[in-house]
């Protein structure tokens, strides 16, 4: 038998010219699909950075940011010793153990407060560097060489990208577990004034369902004068009432609930049907953090556990989401603030002058402050006097954001 025949007994002869038609086929494919590759590649080079940043243009970026990092760390190292010095008496009063100052407090209130501060941070890290910019003459041989203002700004947005993504994202996903962390060690070592009790909470749990709790202690995460209504088409058709109920904190699932002394009136028509007893595991969609609100506590979740705890309060009509609406919102507009504060600090430091920075630095500096308290100031708006949070958060960027464009129209070009 020879070489062929045995190829055709094993079938290796057909999975030869099998191989031999897919590679021609996918040649032709390829010389097919070339152009469109090369005119998909022409498009890219749009999108490659070095066609927008140049050697230039990454001296900015790298001043800009170790600048912004180096404003962190000086300020923030002022404020912790300043907070030091205020609480080292509480601390010891309490008899806070070194690891949890440092570990528990110092290194959750750094980032914190870096991000909270976060605009102020680029508005003199921008305000710092560009000036020793303009006195060196940097910025006139830039211009000299037909850079406008606009070409300037390039590099500075550019950075402001990168930490307004920086700063979102730590304060929507990160700084929230922290400061839960926080906030703790200060309960038990700084104030000790949490908030742990809840008088006459009233709350939609479901449709038609209407809880009542006349006291509620989260401390041991129990309730007492329980009362549970069941409405359909506006008339009552259950009561149930319970002297005492307890959150089950060690049940795999969450919202069950032990009713002790319990009593359940069923109405149908003229009829009424009466169970009680003594002890009643049941599932009521509440949990303990629905009953008690503490101060700062919409800074301890996430973005998305906002969102959630945002819409589950008001499909139950409770009117206490409004400080949660506004620091969702806050966490989105504050992203933004860095591009405004930025512009205006570019424009006011990118024009060498005879008599020098400081009124213009002094300027700047009262503007960022006043954007900061602008802030506070909305927000207490919303809560107080009605305002939208959407609106009270954005309030700060609108202003100022005309403010930008005024000294950009300003500046030197």
């Amino acid at each position: 038998m020879d070489i062929k025949e045995k190829l055709n007994k094993y079938g290796l002869a057909k999975a030869t010219e099998w191989l031999r038609a897919l590679t021609a086929w996918a040649r032709r494919l390829w010389i097919k699909m070339l152009p469109t590759l090369l005119w998909v590649a022409g498009k890219l080079r749009w999108l490659h950075p070095r066609r927008y940043m140049r050697i230039l243009d990454w001296y900015i970026i790298k001043k800009f940011i170790g600048t912004y990092f180096f404003a962190i760390l000086l300020i923030i190292s002022i404020s912790i010793v300043f907070d030091v010095n205020e609480n080292l008496s509480k601390f010891a009063q309490y008899h806070a153990p070194t690891k949890a100052i440092i570990f528990d407090y110092y290194v959750n209130f750094v980032p914190y407060f870096a991000n909270l501060f976060s605009p102020l941070f680029v508005f003199i890290a921008v305000i710092f560097f560009t000036s020793k910019l303009t006195g060196n003459s940097e910025i006139i041989a830039m211009q000299a060489t037909g850079m406008s203002f606009k070409r300037l700004m390039r590099p500075y947005m550019f950075s402001c990208m990168l930490i307004s993504a920086m700063t979102y994202y730590l304060g929507a996903y990160i700084i929230p577990h922290g400061t839960v962390v926080r906030q703790n060690f200060e309960t038990m070592y700084k104030n000790r004034k949490k908030n742990n009790t809840a008088e006459n909470v009233q709350l939609q749990v479901g449709k038609g369902v209407i809880a009542y709790i006349q006291h509620y202690d989260d401390h041991s995460k129990r309730g007492f004068g329980f009362c549970l209504d069941k409405f359909e088409d506006k008339k009552l058709v259950s009561h149930m009432t319970a002297t005492e109920i307890q959150y089950d904190t060690i049940s795999d699932s969450k919202y069950h609930w032990k009713a002790n002394n319990w009593k359940i009136r069923e109405l149908k028509g003229l009829k009424e049907h009466i169970t009680s007893g003594s002890v009643k595991d049941t599932v009521i969609l509440m949990e303990p953090t629905d009953l008690v609100y503490s101060k700062g506590q919409q800074e301890t979740f996430t973005s998305p556990q906002l969102l959630d705890y945002i819409s589950k309060q008001t499909s139950r009509g409770s009117g206490n989401v409004v400080q949660y609406e506004v620091e969702y919102h806050k966490r989105i507009a504050m992203s933004f603030a860095s591009f405004i504060l930025t512009t205006i600090g570019l424009s006011l430091s990118a024009r060498k002058r005879k008599g020098g920075m400081g009124m213009y630095l002094g300027i700047g500096l009262a503007l960022s402050f006043t954007y900061i308290m602008l802030q506070t100031v909305s927000a207490t708006f919303a809560i107080n006097a009605g305002t939208p949070p959407m609106l009270a958060a954005w309030i700060p960027n609108i202003i100022f954001a005309f403010i930008a464009y005024f000294c950009y129209r300003k500046a030197p070009n």
